[in-house]
Formats: structure tokens, sequence, C-alpha cells
């Protein structure tokens, strides 16, 4: 906090609430309905019945907050047959600009003394017994014995369950109510506020001997016990027994005062790491639990128990019954949602696609889909399952007769920390608590002890109250208790609470190890590129902080499900941003513990183990603990003894079983108000740390910071979390979404701009693929947002989900008649666009030598939504509505009709009206068409987000062959088939029947398509045939794939290649259907090579000079380079690479075409295959035994090399042709690395000299060694072939 001087004491308020008998009976309101229930049941309004001190100029007091939180559920009454146990809970009050207050409340039931609230209560219900059954309850009960029960026939029971302990009846029962009385600190401590509570309260119903005044209890708790800074222990005296409490230095783990063996026993093992993992990603994480203190204990662990990281949403961890309706809220959050013990259903939430529900009573932990696992989860587990076995018999030595954790009305399921660890639960439900309240609990969830005990009170028999039970364990307990403190050595911590402060810190260590391992070297990534704190915060958003490629490249494959996620979130931006102002001013609290452990556990690696990539148990634990155990054996203050100040008038006498009002002139006196410094109770140095931690940093900068950071938190106050102050807080929700959703998509565009860049050789990128994955799961979970914000009704777990089936149901119905099956079906041959829609032909019906042929047409698949909704229904690997909502998102963005389809719809008004409330964001028309418009953005890219996420799809592919109009060889008379791969899988050969040039195939998943092989048998009369160019089009993605041939198949003509491998080109999803089916001429290599000086005629280098190809190899073997040094899993297509446009086989085929001797030299058309057989042929007698023998070992192994690679190709590719024969010798050249080693061998020779020109690469001893060096930089890749590329040949 900053401004006022903040005076240091222990506590600041002391709070009492409960009924207001001024006011009368009130009912909650702001609790909903509950006319339906028994008046006992019932919420009625409490109020702050008085504070002290009034207020503190330093801290005040929100009075409505405070009332709210101390009693949630607001007044509850009860009659002398039902439980009366108090009940303690912590809580927090988050205000505007971030600070927080910590209150500690105890709450027990005082007697109901006033007439008017009784009567009131009577009146109740006499009102509700004349509804239920036309007053006939009340004559039961006057005229019927209690020791005669009624007739099962008896028809007064007809069709009611009434429960007698429900009721209340003026003459015969006393009423209770709740009081509750609370402690404000400006520091979260619990245990020593509960147990001076407790004390006080037992005080009010069992005093002792020379008991005090209640007022000198509270005024030494407000105005002697100070707070003990950083690094010391303190004692201070309750009404019974001193207290002890202390907080940790600065350089160990904050303050943390709940128990975390109490976490560890309501959750166990491994539903406590799948939650700590949805806080991390920063899932909305609602808990759900009939006990207050549950909910702040299991909120509060987990925040705790992710530093260094601190979570930067909403935070309430226990939401007033009033504020229900927050539950809607879009942004990301952790929530505790108190129920009834008779109430324990889920309750009905808008989004359940990205939230995480925790059921603590019944230990249930339900997470989003797709949760990753934890890094190195299984050894974290065994670390943590080692810590609680090593500290059982410890920790159950003592009988925790005080434990705030009640036993659950459903018990949990038995496994609770983990398969391994049942007979260490076991023993903690033996031990927990002591004999006698076990029974006692046990008794009191009997229904039959409920009806004996309500009989033995009516009749007198019985006159206690069991509610004080808790305080009447049997008289031996009682003893053994009275004895035991007797022995305690007062001077120091109870032995219990120690074990408590030692189990917290071996599990937080734990935790904080796991943090410091997986981010040891994060400093080497930051980025900082401003020179002074102003400017970066001045450009803090544009700017980059932290190279997340560059680490996720570092990270193991395990890791990077988790750590991909968690680098976008902003506990992860907070950290990073605290480093980088720690270049200019003091480093925050919590980065100075992060970073010294960091420190330490580099100090402690060796060389060779430098980022090492395992499991580094704990270490720190023996040297936390004995700082622990230092505290707690030597105290550093002692508080004064409790007292009532000097020249006060003594208060009135206590009367027994009621809590009184206070006076007000003892506790409330400006002299007290003003804050005391004693400076001979404290060093000035432990002043100086306290007013750090408080004060932080009081910079210029700073402060700058801070507002900026609080400007973004959607943090709301509980007063404006009502229903009247929702409008302004939906509003800045409303703001939140489309900030976010702007943001994302920028980010998404930006960065898949600077991947294609790399691929262009134009810069360097920073987008992986698992980032890119990342991003577009954040897309969907931020669209499950917006569409569960404000939603009426829920439907589902996926609220955009129901939306889209609600509007096709509406769409369908509209029409009137049955939908069309042709746009909703799977029958692909039947996709056409309306009749009066159809693209023209544009001359595709052409008449060749044979006839009219009519080439095939593509047909444009239908953009609707319903249809792409359709395709998702279809998907039989997707079993729930939130898979089903993601996968029909990342269709609609890889189609690039995300815009549209969402604009669509949205474009139902009426629709829009009867789900969604007047605030929701889908109802703000201006922002949602800034929303739409930013989603438009992202047709600027191409994703590949469905076909890269679903593998294991049946995708329908459509293949359409067009061959040459010319020289009347459109059909052939041979048994064509064709075979296609993806970078998933490959086809297999498929048969292609006669005369059918469009057909459909179905296949698992291909993904990006890469390389085709068609051909056919060469039987029949007329074998040959001309193809330009075949088309492929998956069904569900739109995307379609061209494969250029313009080559013959068949014996006898070019080269007699009878198949052809052709590489994809992927077509723009924009393509109209004209373009797609304009006619292509034949590509250069359609005829023999001829004579470089005739560049005009076909199957030449064109144009191409000798520099030119030079620069098109260097462009070709740099880009094989790039892709081998990004990561495996960022890696694009090596086939296109090797052989597609430009790619490094079509500049050796160039290298080998330049200069090449025309056939008019020569009888018969050569192709540069015949060269390397001609070759092969000269060298082979100079390379034999006899031969050989004058020449070097190592060339003659490489020529014997060559040369049976030329023998295998020649034996098992016959049916590939000449040129296909010369592609498969490239591959395996450049794959082995054997090529540069060949060329200078086959260029030296005299048949080199013969077929080439003396202007050529050939016959250019500089131009060979240019062309060896340049393949000699890919000696360090493994370069792997596809399968299709090589035949499937052994070689």
């Amino acid at each position: 906090m900053s401004g006022p001087k903040i005076d240091q004491r222990f506590a600041d308020y002391f709070v009492i609430a409960g009924l207001d008998v001024t006011s009368g009976l009130e009912p909650d309101l702001l609790s909903g309905e509950h006319l339906q229930c028994p008046p006992l049941q019932r919420p009625y309004k409490s109020r702050v019945l008085a504070n002290y001190p009034d207020s503190l100029p330093w801290n005040p007091i929100d009075r409505d907050a405070v009332g709210m939180l101390c009693l949630p559920k607001g007044l509850s009454f009860r009659t002398e047959r039902q439980c009366h146990k108090p009940q303690f809970h912590s809580f927090i009050i988050t205000r505007e600009d971030g600070s927080k207050l910590y209150g500690s409340s105890y709450i027990f039931f005082e007697e109901v003394t006033n007439v008017q609230i009784c009567a009131a209560m009577q009146t109740l219900q006499h009102m509700y017994e004349a509804e239920r059954g036309g007053g006939l309850i009340t004559s039961i009960t006057s005229t019927q014995s209690l020791q005669e029960p009624l007739l099962d026939h008896s028809p007064l029971l007809d069709d009611r369950d009434i429960d007698t302990t429900e009721s209340y009846d003026i003459k015969t029962d006393r009423l209770y109510v709740t009081k509750s009385i609370c402690l404000i600190s400006q520091v979260q401590f619990v245990s020593a506020p509960r147990t001076f509570l407790k004390q006080l309260a037992e005080s009010v119903h069992k005093p002792i001997a020379n008991q005090l005044p209640l007022e000198a209890y509270i005024y030494n708790q407000l105005y002697d016990v100070p707070m003990p800074p950083p690094g010391r222990s303190m004692k201070f005296y309750g009404v019974t027994s001193p207290i002890f409490c202390q907080r940790p230095s600065t350089g160990e783990l904050p303050l943390f005062d709940f128990s975390l063996w109490d976490l560890v026993r309501l959750l166990g093992l491994d539903h406590l790491v799948q939650l700590l993992v949805s806080v991390l990603l920063e899932h909305q994480i609602l808990l759900f639990s009939s006990d207050y203190h549950r909910l702040m204990l299991v909120a509060e662990s987990m925040v705790t128990l992710v530093f260094p990281f601190s979570w930067q949403h909403v935070y309430v961890p226990i939401l007033p019954a009033s504020l229900q309706h927050f539950l809607d809220a879009p942004v990301p959050y952790i929530m505790g949602l108190h129920h009834g013990e008779d109430d324990m259903d889920k309750p009905q939430l808008p989004n359940e696609a990205n939230l995480c529900f925790v059921d603590i009573d019944n230990n249930t932990v339900e997470v989003p889909e797709d949760l990753p696992a934890f890094p190195f989860e299984q050894e974290l587990k065994e670390e943590l399952y080692q810590a609680i076995v090593s500290s059982k018999e410890r920790m159950l030595k003592e009988t925790f007769t005080d434990s705030v954790i009640s036993s659950p009305k459903r018990r949990p399921n038995p496994r609770q920390l983990s398969n391994t660890n049942a007979d260490v639960e076991l023993s903690m439900r033996k031990n927990y608590s002591s004999p006698g309240l076990e029974k006692m609990e046990i008794l009191q969830q009997s229904e039959a002890w409920s009806k004996i005990s309500a009989i033995a009170k009516k009749t007198g028999v019985w006159n206690k109250d069991f509610g004080t039970y808790e305080m009447e364990v049997s008289p031996k307990l009682a003893k053994e208790e009275e004895a035991k403190e007797k022995f305690t050595d007062s001077s120091k911590m109870p032995a219990r609470e120690l074990e408590e402060l030692k189990f917290n810190n071996a599990i937080r260590e734990i935790f904080l190890n796991r943090f410091v391992n997986m981010f040891c070297w994060y400093e080497e990534f930051v980025i900082l590129n401003s020179q002074d704190l102003d400017s970066w915060l001045t450009n803090r958003e544009s700017m980059q902080n932290f190279d997340k490629a560059s680490f996720l490249s570092d990270q193991p494959e395990s890791y990077l499900p988790f750590m991909s996620p968690f680098l976008e979130t902003q506990m992860f931006a907070s950290l990073i941003d605290n480093k980088i102002i720690s270049n200019w001013e003091d480093s925050d609290a919590s980065l100075k513990v992060f970073e010294s452990r960091v420190k330490t556990l580099k100090e402690g690696l060796d060389i060779s183990s430098h980022r090492s990539q395992t499991y580094l148990p704990c270490s720190k634990l023996k040297d936390t603990e004995i700082l622990i155990e230092k505290r707690s054996n030597y105290i550093d203050h002692i508080g004064k003894k409790p007292g009532l100040p000097e020249d006060v008038t003594p208060p009135p006498e206590l009367q027994l079983g009621f809590f009184p009002i206070l006076v007000k002139d003892i506790l409330n006196s400006e002299a007290n108000i003003k804050p005391k410094m004693d400076g001979a109770k404290w060093r000035r140095k432990d002043r100086l740390l306290q007013q750090s931690e408080h004060l932080k940093l009081n910079s210029r900068q700073r402060e700058k910071f801070l507002a900026e950071a609080r400007s973004k938190l959607v943090q709301p106050r509980l007063t404006e979390m009502a229903a009247g102050g929702m409008a302004q807080t939906n509003w800045k929700f409303v703001e939140t979404l489309l900030k976010e959703c702007k943001t994302k998509t920028k980010r998404m565009l930006v960065e898949k701009m600077g991947q294609e860049a790399v691929e262009l050789g134009h810069s360097e990128g920073n987008l992986t693929g698992v980032e890119e994955n990342t991003l577009i799961a954040s897309l969907c979970d931020l669209l499950e947002r917006i569409w569960s914000h404000g939603l009426q009704t829920k439907k589902g777990k996926s609220a955009l989900w129901s939306h889209v089936l609600n509007f096709v149901e509406i769409e369908e119905g509209n029409e009137g008649k049955p939908v069309n099956p042709d746009l909703l079906s799977p029958d692909l041959s039947s996709m056409a666009l309306p009749e009066g829609e159809k693209t023209p032909r544009r001359g595709h019906r052409r008449t060749g030598s044979r006839g009219n042929i009519e080439l095939p047409a593509l047909k444009p698949l239908p953009k609707t939504l319903s249809c792409d909704m359709r395709r998702v229904q279809e998907m039989g690997n997707i079993k729930t509505d939130v898979g089903r909502a993601r996968a029909w998102v990342r269709l609609a963005l890889e189609k690039k009709l995300l815009s549209s389809h969402l604009k669509e719809l949205l474009s139902d008004s009426y629709l829009l009206r009867n789900l969604y409330k007047r605030y929701a964001f889908l109802r703000c028309e201006d922002e949602r068409e800034q929303f739409l418009y930013h989603l438009l953005s992202l047709n600027a890219m191409d994703y590949f987000c469905f076909t890269n996420a679903y593998t294991n799809t049946v995708v329908p592919y459509r293949v359409l062959i067009y061959p040459s109009l010319k020289f009347g060889c459109t059909t052939t008379s041979a048994n064509p088939w064709i075979t296609f791969a993806g970078h998933m899988g490959e086809t297999g050969i498929i048969e292609i029947p006669k005369g059918v040039l469009e057909f459909c195939v179905e296949h698992k998943n291909l993904g990006v398509l890469t390389t085709l092989r068609i051909g056919h048998d060469n039987s029949g009369i007329t074998p040959k045939w001309l193809i330009e160019y075949v088309l492929i089009r998956n069904e569900i993605s739109g995307h379609t794939y061209k494969f250029v041939c313009g080559r013959w198949l068949g014996k006898g003509v070019e080269d007699g290649s009878i198949e052809r491998l052709l590489v994809a080109e992927l077509l723009s999803q924009n393509s109209q259907a004209g373009e797609l089916l304009s006619a292509v001429t034949s590509p250069p290599r359609a005829t023999s090579p001829v004579s470089v000086r005739s560049p005009a005629e076909p199957g030449t280098t064109g144009n191409l000079t000798i520099p030119d190809i030079q620069e098109m190899l260097g462009h070709a073997v740099n880009g094989l380079i790039k892709h081998f040094y990004r990561s495996e899993k960022e890696r694009g297509n090596l086939t296109y690479l090797l052989c597609g446009d430009k790619g490094l086989v079509q500049c050796i085929e160039l290298i080998f075409l330049y200069g090449f001797r025309s056939s008019r030299l020569f009888r018969n058309k050569f192709y540069t295959w015949d060269y390397l057989e001609r070759v092969r042929s000269h060298l082979e007698p100079s390379m034999s035994r006899e031969g050989g023998r004058r020449r070097k070992e190592a060339e003659v192994a490489l020529f014997w090399a060559l040369s049976s690679l030329l023998s295998k190709i020649n034996e098992d590719a016959e049916s590939v042709g000449k040129d296909g024969k010369f592609q498969i010798f490239v591959c395996v050249g450049i794959r082995d690395h054997t090529l540069q080693s060949w060329l200078p061998m086959i260029a030296r020779n005299v048949i080199t000299a013969q077929m080439y020109e003396e202007k050529s690469f050939m016959r250019d001893n500089d131009l060979i060694t240019f062309i060896t060096h340049i393949l000699d930089t890919l000696n360090d890749f493994n370069i792997v072939l596809e399968p299709s590329l090589v035949r499937g040949l052994d070689i």
C-alpha cells in the first residue's frame, strides 16, 4: 500500500456481525427466492453490529464487504434440536488499487431472546405450514401424543415429507441465530486469529476463573500486539492460553498460514496436480463446498503453490450467495461457491468448456478437455508422496481437536491421495480427530438419532444442547487435554503447529524446486529492447519480451504440450516484466527468492549436466526447516499481557452465553488510533525490511507500471458485483474481451507472416508449430468465453456449439421442408451450387479426334455454416460438444470462413435475444462488428489447424484427371492407377476405372499432400496417355492441390515411362473454378532435351544462363539448410524442397541439361540417363581388376557404388522411364551425400566431351568444383526421402 503511513499492528479492526433486532427479521433478498423452504432454512439479512475502532485513516474499512464476507450466506436460525457447531473461515477483500485486506471470522450460535424476532419466526412458520397443508401440520402436533406415532395409512401424511426438526414452535423451542466475531488485518495470518477468536467465543459460554472483561483482550489485540517483522516470531496472550505466530524472512517463501496437510487430505495428489495445471494455464476455476474455510484453503493453496508466479485475474475465494450471477464472467477466475449441506447438486454454469470444477467435499475434479500433463508429473507425485509419508507419524502424533476441517456430509472417495497411498489416507482419517468427536459426528448424521433426540428434548428427558458437545467431550478426554496443556512448554510454539509449518514448507519447496528446474535458463531468453524504463513502459505492448520459440526448442518433447500454452499466460508475462524492471530497480521479492534458488541450482550443476532434463529432487528442505525450528524455539517478542487501559470505567458484567456490544469509549479512543512506533522492541533494520515488503518501491516508474497493470485487471469490488453494479462491470468485461480478441488475432497474423517470410528467405520468423497450435487453441477458448457471457440458459457444455445447433434447427424449420440432402449428406457427388449459380464451363467441352470429350468440372463446395457443422458431426472420433465446437472453429479458420460463419450465426437477432441477456458481448453491436472484423483479418494467412489436429479422421478426397486434348489421347486402353501421399501417410495403389476422369477416395487423413504417382500397365491397342495435370481436393477442408504433369505415359513415346511422379502445388482458397480448369501448356520437359543453342525450343534450359542456374542451386541448397535448422516439428515439406519447382533435383537436372548436344548430332534422342549409362560402360573396363590397379582404391569403390545404383534403378524401376530414373538417381545421391563425389568422376571422361558442348557445366572444372563444394554443405544433415520418391526401391 502507498499513501499514508501504515500502522503495523497484528489486527486493525475487531468486528461483530449478526442480527440487528432494531431492523427486525429481514429476508436476504440478494440470496434469491427461498419461500418454498421452511423458515429455519431460509437466509436472513445480517448486519455489522459494531467495529472497533470506527475507522483508521491509513486503512479505512468497507463495512458492506466485511459484513457480506463475515456471514456470506446471511443469518441462519436453528432450534435446540439442530446442530450448533461453531465454524471458522478466513476471507480476502481486494481493493481497486490491488491491495488486500485479510479477515478471520468465527461464527457461533447465540440464543434469540427478543420477543418480536421469535414471534416473527413463529408467524413465518405458520404461514409456511398453512401453504403446505392447510394448517393440518399444526393440529397434528397439538392433538397427537409424541408416544403414539401416526399410522402409515394416515391421510395426513399423504404426499408430505414433514421434518419436525426443521419446524419452530415458540412455546416449546428455543431459537438460536448465528453471530460472527472477526479480526481484520493487513497480513494473512490464519492460525493465530482462529485460536484467539475461538478462545474469545468460548469465554462467553464458559468463563474461566479470574477472567478479564472482553474489552481487555480485544484492546490488547488491537493496540498492544504488533505485527512481527519478516524473519521474526511472536507470542501474545489469548483468554485461556498463549498464542504463537512466526513470519518468514524476505529470503524465504512468503507467509502462508493454511494447512496443506488438510489440502492433501481433501483432494489427494492426483487431483491436486490436475488443479495446479488448470491454475497455471489460467482456466476458470470454480471451487464447490459446504464449508467456507475449505474454499479458502483450496483457493489460497493454489495461488501459493504456483510461486514464483502469481495469479493475475479475478480472485473471489468466497462468492456470497447474492453474487452467483457473476459466474458467467468471461474471464479467467478462481471463485469459491458455497452450497448447503442438503443441496449438493452441481450448479448450472454458462461455460464449462474452459472450466475446472472442484467438488471439494466429494473429492471430484472435472478438468477442461485436453488438459496437458505437468512436466515430470509422475516423478513430482512420487516426491510429494515421500514427503507425506515422512511427515505422517509426526503429524498424527497430536490430536487435532480444533481442526477447522469438518467431516463432509458424504464421505469422499477412499482413493484420496493416489493408488499408492490409500494406507496413508486411512491412517489420517483414523487419527485426525478425537474419538469423542468422531462418534458424535456419526450420531448427528443419523436420522434415527435426530428423531430420538427431538423426542427426548420435547419431553424434558434431555435438556442439554448438543451443539456444545465439542466443548463437552467425555470427562476422560477432557482430563487428557488438561494434563497435556499442563505439561506443554508455553515458552515455545506447540509441536503440532511446528509440524504444520514444516509440512507446508516441504510441499511448497518441492513445487518451487520443480519450477526452478523448468525455468533454470529462462534469463537467457529474456529480450531487453529498451535502454531506459520509461521507453520500455511506453512501448511494452508492442515489444516481444521473451524469445518463446527458442526457449521451446530447448525443451524436451514431453514438456511442449504444457510449456507452450503456459508461456502465453499473464502470470508468466508478469514474471518476465518483473525481470526486465529489475534492470533499473530492485527486484520484486518473489523474483529475488526465485533467482536465488536458480543461482543455487546452477552452481550445483557440473558442465556435463548443463541443461540436463532429468528430475532433480528438492535439496533445500533441511535448510529451510532449520529456520522454522529456530523461530519456534526462540521467540523474538512476547506481547504485553491483556488489561484495560488506565483511567477507564470498567465495562458492565458479562451476560453468560451472549457476546455483547463492547464499550466503544475503551476501544475507539483517539489516542489509540494514532500509529505507535516503539523502536525499543524492534531493530531499525527489521522496520525497514517490513516497510519495504509492504510499500515495495515507490518510484515514479513503478507507480506508472502498477497503474497500467491495475487498469487491465478486471478485479471487481464486491459492491460492484451486486446486481446493481453489474452493468459497469459487464461493460468492462466486454471491453476486455474485445481487446483480447484484437491482441490474439494480431499475434496470429504477425507471427504467421514472419514464418512465411522465412520460407521466402526474407527474414527470420518466430512462430513455431507448437506455438501456432497454442494460439489457435487459445482463440477457441476465447470464443467459448464470448459465447458464454450473458447466457440466459445453459444447454450443454459448449455455449458456441449449442448456438450453432439452435441456429441450424431454426434455419431448417423456416424452410418448411426437409433439409436438402445435397448440402448436408456425405454424398460428395451432389455437392454443387444451386442450378442458377453454377460457374460457366468456359470451353471445357472440347472436340478431339475421337469425338466429343468432356473434361471433369470441379464443382465449388458449399460454404454454409450448416454444411461445416454436419461435417464435424460426422467425425466419430469427437465425442463432446466442446470438442465439436473446437473442430468447427478450426475447420472454418482453415477454410477462411470463420468470420463469415460467425456473422451468419449472429444474423438471427430473434435467436440472439432469446439466448442472451442485454449486457452480453454478442448483443453489443459495435463491439460485435469489431470482433468479426478482427477475425476477418485471419483470412490473409493459410492455416492447417484442422488438417494437422485431427489425424485419425477419414477424409474424402476428390480426384480429377485432366488429359491433353491434343493428338486424340484423352483416354487410354490400358488399366490406369494412382497413388498419392501427404506428410501423414500414403494411400497405396488405387485402380481407376477405364474412361473415368473424376472419382472420390476416402482415406485416413493424409495431412498436407506432397506427391502423386500416376501410371498404367501399358495394355491394349492405344495405351499412350498424355496427362496435363491432376487436381485433388480435400472435401472437408476444401484445400485443392495441383499436380502438373505435361508428359506421356506409354512405351515408345518420349522416354518410355508408364508412370510419373508429380509434386503437389497448393492452390489458393480463393481460386475460381475457371482458373482451376484453365488449359495449361506442357512444361519444358514434355519432349526430349535439345541443344542450348535453340533456347526457344521445348526441353532446353530456356533463357537461363550459367549464373542463373548457379543462383538457383544456391537458393535450393540454402532452403534445405534452413529446413534442417528448424526443430523437427516445425519443418516444412522436404519433398517440395527436393523435387518441387526450383528444387534441388530440378537444379541438378538443369546442370546436366545445360550444353547437352541435340539429337541432330546423334541418330536417336538421348536423355541424361543415356549419358550416365554410356559413362558407366566407358569406365567399367578401367575399373576392373586389371585396369583398376592403376587407380586409387577410393576411386574404384566410388565407381562401383555408382554402377550398382544405376543397375538397381534399371532393374527395379523399368516403368518410370529415363527421366524418372534420373530423378531417383539424383535423390539417392543427395540422400547418401555421394552425388558431389560422383560428379568429378562422371565429368572427366571422353563421353562427356562427345555429348556436351564446351560451354557447359560438365566440361568446366571450375563449375564442377563449385557444385561439389555447395553440395558438401548438406553432409551434416540426415536427408530422409519419402517412399514415393524412390518408388519403394530397396536402395
